[in-house]
């Protein structure tokens, strides 16, 4: 191909996108789209993709997906053109300002500073975030762009290897598809959850595609016959009207059935049906209602009405499901030709009939105070990541206050989320609630059309159980801010009065003679110790005293001698006895027939009752025991040594043993929950848990106490089947 030819097909890119302003925009700069264009070419003139097609076709889709998918403005589409120039070539933001003009280089400095949006540590993830959303209150612009840039993306993954667009698959089901959503954009939500499923499970995506494509022209027929009755009914009333069968998206499909346990043949709602009404008038949508369902009864459990009160991302329409012939269940969605292009195209659908969204509308307001307060409320990199991925995505309920205000919450939302959605003083004061009038419990789940009346007291302030039942981010953030602050609170209380009473001793005593204190009252950490003796639960001076017994009674362990005959003759004796016999000594393990001998657990593999162990002689003449399989016994001469003694575990022992699990999965929202959930439901206690997460997946650390394999082998097994966790097993530390 001649370079005359490869330009002449370039410039087509150019033609096509003009083509697509006129046809889309009510007006636009033909010198603005050829001027970004041009530069867009000649920055990136010598990238490729990975593709191996030249890189500033990626720009030009993104502007040709903007146009199509979510038509705004000439500026946008520069921006578009433009949004990669920054961050990967020698332009600058300075650049872009002088040849474009603030509000073009606003949008791209926005897409710049979002483009490295998934970081591997949480810190940075976290303020890329911010930075999106910060932007996005600036210029919704931006967040429609990086839409189109992410849907062309998805299109194009097949060119990256399997790892990446692991990676980017789900990235795009647990951000990008539900964060459109927020926006209002259901086309590219739908597209892009289908195109991340395709990815994230090649496998079930194939074989539901096989599936539905086998009786795809049975329920097209089926539907053809479906509606005729309704288009012959509402052309006699003289609706003007679209109706069409109503596109079943594969992911939608997919999680239908893993939620509910069903097969594709038990799905009620693969069949449905769209009816667009050309009217400016609401009211003909319930009429349409009317009129379909004396033709085919209703599910009246299956009507909602999104017209009088819409979704919080402006969506309306009217939903039932009707028994067809032949007892068919059909979808039926009934809306005006405004509502369905709101629904479509969502915020951008404003630019169409307002030009231009202004601070003041509804919709655009509703997602720019959503994006304010989760800025604002966020303590953490980890609080805001979590109340980011939480809030974007929810079923909702609608919920009124005894005057008739509405409130919008997520589904199975309680009264304490009700109370907090009013005010954080109302939440934390909340002792109770009227729901109908009844007294209920705090932890009573809301449904859609309940009144709710708080009841408060300025006695009350937030429990920590609460945090175990609330579901929205800010109830949770706000119950945790307090009791953190008061834990803090009485531990310093607590040591003050620890300090009082030690300095009157004249003694002195270490965080670990504190915690070693603490383990005869069932106290875990000094911290803990000080919180109780803050709530009088513990007196500090029975703790010195029992500081004072436990040395008096303390035991010296019997240790064997150093000398070189002492220890031949332990050992000998060890070599000699290969029977397990049972002591009265009250500890856990038995070695080599002795009692009274010093000994303890290797940290290199962490041994726990019914492992496979063995014991090595110290210098000291303590025994240390290992698990047969530790690295640290594996050297031939340490094995043939004879400082090694038999070791076996006593079969009544009720001790608890310190061991190490690493988990391996997806990162999924509250996964650190449903991990520690699991372990305290198992009835074992936790010392510490680490997750840290990179490209999708995290890879983590639980120490936890058990009391034997089988226990420990049993909390396995219950960790493996968390949904996302790959696998577990148990580690060196």
């Amino acid at each position: 191909m001649s370079l005359v030819q490869i330009e002449d097909k370039h410039y087509r890119k150019l033609s096509e996108l003009l083509e697509l302003c006129k046809k889309n925009l009510h007006r636009y700069d033909e010198t603005l789209i050829r001027r970004a264009f041009f530069l867009c070419y000649r920055a990136h003139a010598n990238e490729r993709r990975a593709s191996g097609e030249p890189y500033f076709y990626h720009p030009v889709e993104v502007a040709k997906i903007l146009l199509t998918e979510i038509p705004l403005d000439d500026v946008s589409v520069a921006a578009a053109l433009l949004h990669d120039v920054v961050e990967d070539t020698d332009y600058t933001i300075e650049d872009v300002t002088s040849e474009f003009g603030d509000e073009v280089a606003n949008i791209v400095a926005g897409l710049t500073k979002i483009s490295d949006i998934f970081k591997n540590r949480e810190i940075k993830e976290a303020e890329s975030f911010r930075k999106m959303l910060l932007s996005m209150t600036n210029d919704v612009r931006v967040m429609l762009v990086k839409f189109s840039d992410r849907l062309h993306n998805m299109r194009t993954l097949d060119a990256l290897p399997p790892q990446r667009q692991l990676k980017i698959a789900l990235e795009t089901r647990d951000i990008y598809a539900p964060f459109a959503h927020r926006f209002g954009l259901g086309k590219i939500k739908w597209e892009l959850e289908d195109l991340a499923f395709k990815y994230i499970d090649r496998e079930a995506h194939d074989e539901l595609v096989a599936k539905i494509n086998l009786k795809r022209t049975e329920r097209e027929a089926y539907l053809e016959r479906f509606m005729k009755p309704i288009e012959r009914e509402l052309k006699k009333r003289g609706f003007k009207f679209e109706l069409t069968g109503r596109p079943k998206h594969l992911y939608s499909i997919y999680t239908k059935i893993r939620q509910h346990g069903k097969s594709l043949e038990e799905m009620y709602d693969l069949n449905a049906i769209r009816v667009i009404l050309d009217t400016e008038n609401s009211s003909d949508c319930f009429s349409a209602y009317g009129y379909i369902t004396q033709l085919s009864p209703p599910i009246p459990e299956r009507f909602k009405d999104y017209i009088s009160v819409p979704k919080h991302n402006g969506y309306q329409s009217l939903h039932t499901t009707v028994v067809g012939t032949g007892g068919q269940m059909v979808e039926v969605q009934i809306r005006t030709k405004k509502m369905h292009e709101f629904a479509e195209y969502g915020i951008a659908a404003h630019w169409k009939y307002k030009e231009k969204v202004s601070a003041n509308d509804e919709a655009f307001e509703s997602i720019i105070k959503w994006a304010r307060e989760l800025i604002e409320n966020a303590d953490s990199a980890t609080s805001f990541m979590e109340g980011f991925k939480m809030n974007l995505y929810q079923d909702e309920i609608y919920v009124f206050t005894p005057k008739g205000d509405m409130k919008v919450l997520p589904k199975n939302a309680t009264t304490v989320d009700f109370a907090f959605e009013i005010h954080t003083e109302v939440g934390s004061h909340c002792i109770g609630a009227k729901v109908g009038g009844k007294i209920v419990a705090l932890n009573t789940k809301l449904k859609s059309g309940d009144q709710v009346e708080i009841i408060t007291s300025k006695n009350q302030t937030p429990k920590p159980d609460w945090e175990k039942f609330v579901v929205t981010h800010k109830a949770k953030l706000k119950i945790k801010q307090f009791v953190n602050e008061d834990r803090r609170r009485q531990i310093e209380e607590g040591r003050g009065i620890w300090n009082k009473v030690v300095s009157r001793t004249k003694r002195m005593f270490t965080e670990g003679d504190i915690a070693k204190l603490g383990k005869f009252f069932g106290l875990n950490t000094p911290a803990d110790v000080y919180r109780a003796i803050a709530n009088d639960q513990v007196d500090a001076e029975q703790l010195i005293e029992k500081f004072d017994d436990r040395a008096k009674q303390e035991p010296k362990p019997e240790i064997v001698k150093t000398k070189e005959e002492s220890l031949d003759a332990f050992l000998k004796t060890a070599r000699q006895s290969r029977s397990v016999e049972a002591d009265q000594s009250g500890s856990a393990v038995i070695i080599a027939g002795q009692t009274g001998i010093a000994y303890s657990y290797a940290k290199c593999c962490n041994p726990v009752p019914g492992d496979d162990v063995i014991g090595l002689v110290t210098a000291a003449g303590e025994v240390r025991i290992h698990r047969k399989s530790c690295r640290n016994i594996t050297n031939e001469s340490v094995v043939k040594s004879e400082k090694v003694v038999d070791v076996d575990w006593k079969q009544t022992s009720s001790n608890e043993f310190i061991t190490g699990l690493r988990i391996f999965g997806e990162d999924k929202l509250g996964m650190t929950n449903s991990i520690t959930s699991v372990i305290s439901k198992s009835d074992t206690n936790i010392r510490s848990i680490t997750l840290n997460a990179k490209d999708g997946i995290f890879e983590g650390t639980v120490i936890v106490y058990v009391r034997n394999i089988e226990h420990l082998q049993r909390l396995v097994e219950k960790l493996k089947r968390v949904d996302g966790v790959f696998t577990v097993e148990r580690f060196l530390e």
